[in-house]
């Protein structure tokens, strides 16, 4: 009975958001439900657990379950997901409340979520998912989850057998999860025009079932690449069961499985999503390539991670990262130093404030390489945001770039940023910062325009 009040409750919740505001309650009506049966996502009919599908990782997780969802849904499946990226149970719980009868029965071909790296265990003793893809363990969160090390380990005791494992072969936390499981389905990217290597100065990692060092021969992204331990030979696998190979980022194209595919979004770190939604579509759901590439190119991300604005005379490309790891920021440098073209880089390394106590963290651009950024044509760099400024700054003088070039600023303050680029010379110009600062800076763009 307690089901039953819980979900008629939540179907209540929704209908009252869909009423006030659409955007808003990802996972309020789950939550509250929960407080009612804690056991609640176990309750719903209907579902066969060998299409339950987990999606989880430090980096991709969100933009995989939304590119599969795609090509399920243009191939005619029907999908409950959680889209909206709330990845805990009372994510979960929302979506089925939101696709379920009134009776709790939820009718559907497949179901994929998001899940949180620290509570999928949480989530699958209620929702027994006989699928799991792992994209990568990384530097994440460091306030939440301190080291990546402590993350595998516990979701690596955490997850019980059977299990059908979907695994990147490139990332040496990730693949050794093949050791629990018979049933394991590779994925990965060959090398390309953007891998890139690190000299000994930078930090690697620990093998995660020696704890002897871990060696990369090269990186397609930061902490992910092709691999192997020297003790105990871990190590990424010769030929994935899924492997993206010649990845064309200028005329935006790539293959896999000697299928030719569009690349919507033309940036390293997508090709492993790349990857990793098309063996599910042809493992889970028996789409085949050819199936899947013919609206692959039409996929759009939600929440766009690079986009153009024109203030005065001049080109400002942000470039929305998570700032919490190097991964992303390792491929926005990238991008930056790729650019041949007389640029300004302006860094809102921002402290992070998602959750007390809030803190600032500089590490993470110790771990990326810098070395063709300062080696690229940058007229100046600006060096901006609350604390982290100084950090920023002083890790680009360690990399060799000229004081002289360097303005430091600690604020976010916008209109002391449209001051560095009235300054500015080239017309070329690269931004990091927050999310909100740029939407500030947007409106403000446009309200002058009207």
């Amino acid at each position: 009975m307690k089901f039953y009040i819980a979900l008629w409750y939540a179907k209540i919740i929704n209908l009252l958001i869909n009423i006030i505001d659409k955007s808003r309650g990802s996972n309020l009506s789950g939550e509250k439900a929960m407080k009612i049966d804690p056991q609640m996502v176990a309750h719903f009919k209907g579902i066969d657990p060998s299409k339950v599908l987990f999606i989880t990782g430090t980096n991709g997780k969100s933009t995989t379950t939304n590119l599969i969802t795609h090509i399920f849904r243009n191939s005619g499946k029907k999908v409950v997901v959680n889209l909206e990226g709330a990845n805990l149970i009372y994510g979960v719980a929302t979506a089925l409340i939101k696709s379920s009868s009134l009776s709790g029965r939820v009718k559907a071909d497949y179901y994929i979520f998001e899940t949180d790296e620290r509570y999928l265990p949480l989530i699958r003793k209620q929702l027994p998912a006989a699928n799991i893809m792992i994209t990568n363990l990384q530097k994440d969160q460091v306030q939440r989850n301190g080291d990546p090390d402590y993350i595998y380990r516990k979701l690596y005791s955490g997850i019980e057998s059977p299990v059908r494992f979907f695994l990147n072969n490139d990332e040496p936390r990730t693949r050794a999860f093949a050791a629990k499981s018979d049933d394991v389905v590779y994925y990965g990217v060959e090398r390309h025009s953007e891998s890139f290597n690190k000299d000994e100065t930078y930090p690697t990692m620990a093998c995660p079932v020696c704890r002897h060092k871990i060696i990369f021969d090269y990186y397609n992204n930061d902490g992910v690449g092709r691999f192997h331990c020297e003790n105990c030979g871990h190590a990424s696998g010769d030929n994935a069961d899924y492997l993206v190979t010649d990845v064309d980022f200028q005329n935006r194209n790539f293959k896999l499985r000697g299928v030719d595919f569009n690349m919507p979004y033309d940036t390293p770190y997508m090709c492993y999503n790349y990857a990793g939604a098309l063996a599910v579509a042809k493992e889970l759901g028996g789409i085949e390539p050819e199936e899947a590439a013919k609206t692959f190119g039409a996929f759009k991300n939600v929440g766009g991670r690079f986009e153009i604005l024109k203030y005065k005379n001049k080109t400002i490309k942000y470039m929305r990262i998570k700032q919490e790891n190097p991964e992303t920021l390792q491929t926005s440098i990238n991008v930056m130093a790729a650019d041949p073209e007389r640029k300004m880089v302006c860094l809102g390394l921002c402290p992070l404030i998602d959750m007390i106590p809030h803190y600032a963290n500089s590490f993470y651009a110790f771990d990326c390489d810098l070395s063709k950024l300062a080696a690229s044509d940058v007229e100046s760099y600006f060096c901006f945001s609350e604390a982290v400024c100084y950090d920023t700054a002083n890790r680009l003088i360690y990399e060799g770039v000229d004081k002289s070039k360097i303005a430091v600023a600690n604020t976010e303050d916008i209109n002391v940023l449209f001051e560095q680029f009235d300054k500015a010379e080239t017309d070329n110009i690269y931004l990091i910062t927050w999310l909100h600062t740029f939407e500030h800076m947007k409106k403000d763009i446009e309200k002058e325009g009207k």
